[in-house]
């Protein structure tokens, strides 16, 4: 991907503010994303356990297999050969916990967890609730 033009001056999400309207630099979005190239992986999500941390479906995920998954991070895990997306808890019970009360945790045996990756960036389009397609 190449770089993007990116203004520097934030834009407010609360009261407007004057905008200074000047292009700062570009912006490579795989520099700003991706840190270890060869350990990170785009997938995409489906269903809705995550919604209150902002990951809906149809949303896709950046995933960095490098990390070592601490405590609160947004982790993808396999459970009986299936992919999840929850939040890594550790104490007082070692758990996957979903982000959306109408999902049960996922408490964590003494067998452990099958951990694919953390996530590090989840991208979701605002325009016309439409998918994010691959190659788009």
């Amino acid at each position: 991907m190449s770089s993007l033009p990116f203004f520097s001056e934030p834009v407010s999400a609360g009261f407007p503010s004057p905008a200074q309207g000047y292009l700062d630099e570009h912006l490579d979005l795989n520099r700003l994303c991706i840190r270890h190239p060869a350990s990170t992986f785009l997938l995409r999500v489906e269903g809705d356990s995550m919604v209150d941390v902002g990951i809906y479906s149809g949303d896709i995920l950046i995933v960095d297999r490098s990390l070592e998954a601490v405590a609160g991070d947004v982790v993808v895990a396999s459970l009986e050969g299936e992919f999840t997306v929850k939040e890594l808890q550790l104490l007082p019970v070692p758990m996957l916990k979903p982000r959306n009360a109408a999902y049960a945790p996922i408490l964590i045996g003494e067998e452990g967890l099958d951990l694919f990756g953390v996530v590090t960036f989840s991208l979701h389009t605002l325009r016309g609730g439409g998918r994010l397609l691959a190659g788009e």
